[in-house]
């Protein structure tokens, strides 16, 4: 890897187009490297995991009406729309969108966190409605996802966003363009132009991580995606984007991050270097904030040693600053103590999760979110007495490059009504790569099978299954299997007419 320097340049002093971020990235994406047996089977593993969390959120309402809106945009040859059959075909930036919404809606599929936090297989929607809608194969999507993975992983890990309250998807949208460029074997120039629009458009705040979240946190990632493609259509057509994006006197880094002062250092491949950047990344076992995932494993594991949980006085979750300020008290957010809460609120609330992992010995990515079960009395009561603090130890774990020492959990100490405590700590969620039960291909397919059981037909589920494992050898013009069919019954209730459907 080759670390590059980042900073802001003043109008009058020349900054080549080589010597820019955008540049580097797009050359990054230019570079027809091979890419490893090892990185081919992640992909496949994220696009079953993509499609298993589609799956059992398609009759979803935030879904349904992301679905309705692109079945407004037929094309051909267009792309598919989970939950629809093979045949049904929208324009790609609409696919993106659709598809985009289903995968992110239960927060369910993979992540990155570094000096920022990410999903990064928020990539495969847009790049892969690219890929179908211009007849491409099973290795050219797997060329432009590698790509995808690599870029979002790097921006990341170079560029906090978070601390000035911009939403990743600033990330997603320069990478998912990348991934498209990369899929499409686009010179470095268009790349570069379109990396540079999709930085500009897709810069919007944290408001939608924060206070009463609402479905928007499940489309922002989808408009990012949809933004994507229609930069590379745009640039394309021989348009152009704001350049410098990132470096310009008032751009990027000046107005919107650290200053014009500012040095940001970001990691990317030398030129004939593999991209392995997924192999840096790690799903989820649970339906929740990613930062929740070692702490729920840690609950299922302290409940059976406190027994009787009327007799718990106070539950303190030890952790990182991203977990304290964002999912914790620290947050400040009286929302996440709220037991009429959105769904969107609860997976942000650690203080709610904790409680009901307590109390279930589980999580549930329907069940754990119920309305009657936010407002059970018992978990109230329980969650009320719960608070977070930030340890040092613990965010410096966080930030921690060593991934032996990398971790995103926390310590807890459970204070019973006789002054006795069950303390215990967790650093890394058991399906982390380096975790107690490290997810491979088998788990990915259970979590698939699982989540689309009663969604999708027996024989639907086994159809998708052979052709996603089958991806690397899927030919040009075979990407449309990569979706899955649902009965019109299982789509949910129809949804109120918008602007494209109006009657």
């Amino acid at each position: 890897m080759k670390m590059h320097e980042v900073r802001t340049y003043k109008s009058a002093e020349h900054l080549a187009r080589e010597d820019q971020l955008a540049w580097k990235i797009a050359e990054v994406a230019a570079d027809p490297v091979a890419v490893e047996a090892e990185v081919a089977e992640m992909i496949i593993n994220r696009v079953i995991d993509n499609a298993a969390v589609a799956a059992a959120s398609v009759a979803r309402r935030p879904v349904a009406s992301a679905r309705t809106q692109a079945l407004c945009h037929p094309y051909a040859p267009g792309a598919t729309v989970f939950g629809m059959p093979a045949e049904t075909r929208v324009s790609p930036e609409w696919a993106a969108w659709a598809n985009g919404a289903a995968v992110r809606e239960l927060d369910f599929h993979d992540t990155f966190l570094a000096a920022d936090y990410s999903h990064p297989g928020d990539n495969i929607p847009p790049i892969l409605a690219v890929a179908q809608h211009c007849g491409l194969s099973g290795a050219d999507l797997i060329r432009g996802l590698a790509t995808g993975y690599e870029i979002q992983v790097d921006l990341v890990k170079g560029i906090c966003l978070h601390e000035h309250k911009i939403d990743h998807i600033a990330h997603l949208g320069p990478s998912a363009a990348a991934g498209i460029g990369t899929a499409l074997d686009l010179p470095v120039e268009v790349v570069w132009q379109a990396i540079q629009q999709a930085l500009h458009v897709t810069t919007t705040t944290r408001q939608s991580r924060k206070g009463e979240i609402s479905s928007w946190k499940a489309y922002a990632p989808a408009f990012a995606g949809k933004m994507a493609v229609e930069a590379v259509d745009r640039v394309m057509r021989g348009e152009g984007a704001p350049s410098p994006a990132w470096e310009g006197e008032d751009g990027f880094i000046a107005w919107l991050l650290s200053g014009p002062e500012a040095v940001y250092h970001v990691p990317l491949p030398a030129k004939g270097e593999t991209k392995r950047a997924i192999l840096d990344t790690y799903t989820k076992e649970h339906s929740a904030e990613y930062q929740s995932q070692a702490l729920i494993d840690l609950a299922r594991s302290m409940g059976p040693k406190v027994g009787d949980l009327t007799r718990v006085k106070s539950i303190l979750i030890e952790t990182s600053h991203h977990t304290h300020f964002v999912i914790g008290t620290g947050a400040n957010d009286p929302q996440k103590m709220d037991p009429k809460a959105s769904r969107e609120t609860l997976d942000h609330s650690i203080m709610y999760i904790f409680a009901v992992a307590l109390e279930d010995g589980d999580w549930h990515h329907e069940k754990s979110y119920f309305a009657e079960r936010a407002q059970r009395p018992s978990t109230v009561a329980l969650w009320h007495k719960i608070a977070t603090a930030e340890d040092p130890k613990w965010t410096r774990r966080y930030h921690a490059r060593d991934p032996n020492e990398k971790a995103f959990g926390g310590r807890v100490t459970i204070t019973l009504d006789d002054g006795s405590e069950i303390v215990d700590e967790l650093a890394l969620a058991d399906a982390h790569p380096h975790g107690a039960r490290p997810f491979v291909r088998a788990n990915y397919v259970r979590k698939f099978m699982t989540l689309s059981d009663g969604v999708l037909s027996a024989g639907e589920q086994r159809r998708f299954l052979d052709a996603a494992e089958g991806l690397a050898g899927l030919k040009a013009g075979e990407l449309g299997q990569l979706t899955f069919a649902v009965d019109p019954e299982k789509l949910g209730a129809p949804r109120p007419h918008g602007i494209c459907d109006w009657k």
